[in-house]
C-alpha cells in the first residue's frame, strides 16, 4: 500500500504539469488569434450581421477617421407636466389604434406624404450615425408583382421549412400564409433594404455598425409616421417592408 504512494504523487505531478502545460498554451494560442480579446460592450444579442471582430481588424484599410464633424446645436421646448402627460397620452393612443392589415386599399396617396414619412423614418438614430437605410418606393404594376412573386416564393419556404412547426402553429390564428395579394392591390410599395457598409468621400468602405438594428429602428419611426397621417388606420394601408 505505502510503496504504491510515490507512484502515485509521481503521476498526479505529471498530470498537474500536463495540466498547466496546455492552459498556457491555448491561452498564448487565443491571444494569437485575430478577435480574441474581449469585448464587453460588444452584447451577443446585438451583433446583428455585422462582424466587429473582422471589422475592427480591417478599419484602417477601409476608412479613415472624420475627426471634425458639423456641430448641430440641440434645442428643445420644455413642456409643463400636464402638457406631458396630455401629449403622452395622446400619442399612446393614436399608436395604439395601429394595426397590422392584410387587406389593403387601392386609393392613391399622395407622394408628398411618402416623402414626408420616409423623411421622418431617416431622422432614426443609427450606429456611429451612418444611417443604413436605403428607402424605395414602387409604384409600377409589373414591378410590384415581381416583388410579390419573389415575396411569396420565399415565404412559402419559410412556413413550409425556416420557422419550424411551432412559429407556423403561433401564426394559425391570424390566418396568415405565403400569399401576399395586398402588394398587388397597394397602390405603394416602400420597400426599405440595410447598407452592411457605405463609402466614404475618398471612395473607401465604411462601416455601418448595428445596421440590421440601426434599420429596425427607422422601420418603426416609419410605423409611427404613418400612423399620424390617419392613413394606416382609415382610408389606407399601402406599406409593405421587407429589410434586406
Amino acid at each position: 500500500m505505502f510503496l504504491l504512494t510515490p507512484v502515485l504523487v509521481a503521476v498526479i505531478c505529471i498530470l498537474m504539469v500536463w495540466i498547466f502545460k496546455n492552459a498556457d498554451g491555448s491561452t498564448e494560442r487565443r491571444k494569437g488569434e485575430p478577435g480574441a480579446e474581449a469585448h464587453p460592450w460588444v452584447d451577443e444579442d446585438l451583433k446583428d450581421s455585422t462582424d466587429v471582430h473582422q471589422e475592427e481588424a480591417e478599419a484602417d484599410e477601409w476608412q479613415e477617421s472624420e475627426e471634425e464633424v458639423e456641430h448641430i446645436p440641440f434645442s428643445h421646448s420644455r413642456y409643463p407636466e400636464k402638457e406631458m402627460v396630455k401629449r403622452s397620452q395622446e400619442f399612446y393612443e393614436l399608436l395604439n389604434k395601429r394595426r397590422s392589415v392584410r387587406f389593403i386599399s387601392n386609393e392613391q396617396v399622395p407622394m408628398e406624404v411618402i416623402d414626408n414619412v420616409i423623411k421622418a423614418a431617416g431622422t432614426a438614430p443609427s450606429g456611429a450615425h451612418t444611417e443604413p437605410w436605403t428607402f424605395v418606393v414602387v409604384k409600377d404594376p409589373d414591378v410590384k408583382h415581381k416583388i410579390r412573386e419573389i415575396i411569396e416564393e420565399e415565404e412559402e419556404i419559410n412556413y413550409l421549412k425556416r420557422m419550424g412547426p411551432r412559429w407556423v402553429t403561433d401564426l394559425k390564428k391570424f390566418r396568415t400564409n405565403w400569399i401576399k395579394e395586398y402588394l398587388d392591390t397597394a397602390p405603394v410599395l416602400i420597400l426599405i433594404f440595410k447598407q452592411v457598409h457605405g463609402f466614404s468621400a475618398n471612395g473607401k468602405k465604411k462601416i455601418h455598425y448595428y445596421n440590421e438594428i440601426s434599420v429596425s429602428i427607422s422601420c418603426g419611426i416609419l410605423l409611427a409616421a404613418l400612423q399620424m397621417t390617419k392613413m394606416v388606420t382609415k382610408q389606407v394601408a399601402f406599406v409593405s417592408f421587407l429589410i434586406l
